[in-house]
């Protein structure tokens, strides 16, 4: 069985989706510029590295291409039974499953995006990698910052990222490199998953109360449980969740095998998510549709 995995905001990238432009699933974008009332197609075609770092920018990114590339696949006859999405990546993986549509993801994607740069304005925050140390180490290292710093992604083994407060998160990273980790700062707009995010999940939650999630037609493994759900009504309080929790995306791949999985193909401009799989359940395969011409490939893998 195939799983299809997406990622999030920090995958865009200008000019992304270049290669779509002129293929039939690029009406996707209409679609969603529709529902934003913005030019998505700009941000996916001509907005400048800066441009796409901006959280209200770079969510819409990533999520306008990740629906481009599924359409896509969908065209070329892939099919898949089982999803998921690192972060962000969950609203597009929610589609792929039937669980919400286009434009009902597309509008809470809006939401979270303003009211997580919102946030980031009011309570600034930074973000960081730390490499070679397991959560227990890195849980240690955060400790010592005080309570201004958290884990946000658990993403691989010996690949973790803590986020807080620029404070937190320097005492956090000091603390990391005395246990002998490695330390890569990440160019991002605020500290997701954590506490900081609290304002941002107020306003998430009243867009999440009249959405129409649905039953998915396959399971979605969440974020916040690395659990599958495929019932409709429990995408609401996880998707609130998400917002100041870690994503557990080690776990969520090293349960792909037990739910079936026997291959994973990521819908994304760059194939990250695949290389944290390869480290995580090396004995799954693995493909990545990027580019249009990647999809005769994946297909038939």
């Amino acid at each position: 069985m195939d799983a299809v995995i997406f990622p999030g905001q920090g995958s865009q990238k200008p000019g992304m989706g270049s290669s779509w432009a002129e293929t039939a699933s690029w009406d996707v974008v209409d679609r969603i510029s529709g529902v934003l009332g913005r030019d998505v197609a700009a941000l996916l075609l001509d907005a400048d590295a800066a441009t796409l770092q901006a959280t209200r920018n770079a969510q819409v990114a990533a999520f306008a291409l990740g629906l481009v590339i599924l359409d896509g696949a969908r065209r070329a006859g892939m099919s898949f039974g089982l999803a998921a999405g690192h972060s962000l990546g969950e609203y597009t993986a929610l589609v792929a499953a039937g669980v919400l549509d286009v434009e009902a993801a597309t509008a809470l994607v809006g939401e979270r995006a303003e009211a997580m740069q919102m946030s980031a304005d009011g309570n600034p925050g930074t973000m960081a990698a730390i490499l070679g140390l397991d959560a227990d180490a890195v849980a240690e290292a955060c400790s010592r910052a005080g309570g201004g710093a958290w884990i946000a992604n658990d993403n691989a083994p010996g690949q973790i990222v803590i986020a807080g407060t620029p404070e937190g998160v320097a005492s956090a990273t000091e603390a990391a490199k005395e246990a002998r980790g490695k330390v890569r700062p990440l160019a991002v707009g605020g500290a997701f998953h954590t506490p900081l995010m609290a304002s941002a999940q107020a306003r998430l939650d009243d867009a999440l109360s009249g959405a129409p999630f649905r039953d998915g037609d396959v399971s979605v493994v969440a974020n916040v449980d690395a659990a599958a759900h495929r019932n409709g009504a429990d995408w609401g309080p996880l998707l609130s969740r998400q917002l100041c929790s870690p994503v557990r995306w080690r776990e969520s791949v090293a349960g792909f095998v037990g739910l079936g999985v026997t291959r994973v193909v990521e819908l994304g401009p760059d194939g990250i998510l695949g290389g944290m799989v390869k480290r995580i359940a090396p004995e799954l395969d693995r493909a990545v549709v990027a580019e249009p011409a990647d999809l005769e490939a994946a297909g038939s893998a």
